[in-house]
């Protein structure tokens, strides 16, 4: 009997272990908070030997932990949470600024370049059965400048013109109210930027 129960618990393990191991997570970093932000993202790239899904994340910093994407709809950019990100066979997928992304919200510390996060990725395979992922993911201080920045084209000139704002870092500029200055006659700052 005690063999048995060793072969079973072994068995069992030696399962468990290739659930996890169908997933490989490479270059996972999460982007460090500035203070009073109770919101930040987490990105990797995921590989799966199976045709898999990512369907959700958790983590003990929040309670609040939801895989999104951004997408630019009708020429406005826009994030939602999304039910799943299909992680086709032998395929990397990249979750990314701009992109899918793990969102971690009302967070309870603010997060410091070389911190570590606890996130436990959850994935669902084609027959249905889930599987965990505990990863420690490193928390990267953001270099001068931004990601995604958010401006009209006047103000946007004027903090670039102090260089205030690195445009070379900036992945998505969301030009807001540019049509409304485009009315107004101010198509050469439009024009500018």
């Amino acid at each position: 009997k005690s063999l048995i129960r060793t072969l079973t618990l072994a068995t069992a393990m030696a399962a468990a272990g290739a659930a996890h191991a169908q997933v490989t997570v490479k270059d996972a970093w999460v982007r460090a908070t500035v203070a009073q932000q109770k919101a930040t993202g987490a990105f990797m790239r995921l590989e799966s030997a199976q045709d898999t899904k990512l369907v959700g994340a958790s983590s003990p910093l929040t309670a609040t932990v939801e895989v999104h994407e951004m997408l630019m709809q009708d020429n406005v950019m826009k994030m939602r949470q999304v039910p799943a990100v299909e992680l086709p066979a032998g395929k990397t997928v990249e979750l990314k600024p701009g992109g899918y992304h793990v969102m971690l919200m009302d967070l309870k510390q603010p997060l410091k370049g070389g911190e570590q996060v606890p996130i436990t990725l959850v994935f669902k395979d084609a027959k249905g059965e889930t599987s965990r992922l505990s990863l420690q993911v490193p928390v990267r201080a953001m270099a001068p400048g931004v990601d995604v920045l958010v401006a009209c084209p006047g103000r946007l000139l004027d903090l670039a013109g102090q260089g205030s704002v690195d445009l070379s870092r900036v992945e998505i500029l969301v030009l807001d109210e540019a049509d409304r200055m485009l009315d107004m006659g101010f198509i050469h700052d439009v024009k500018k930027v």
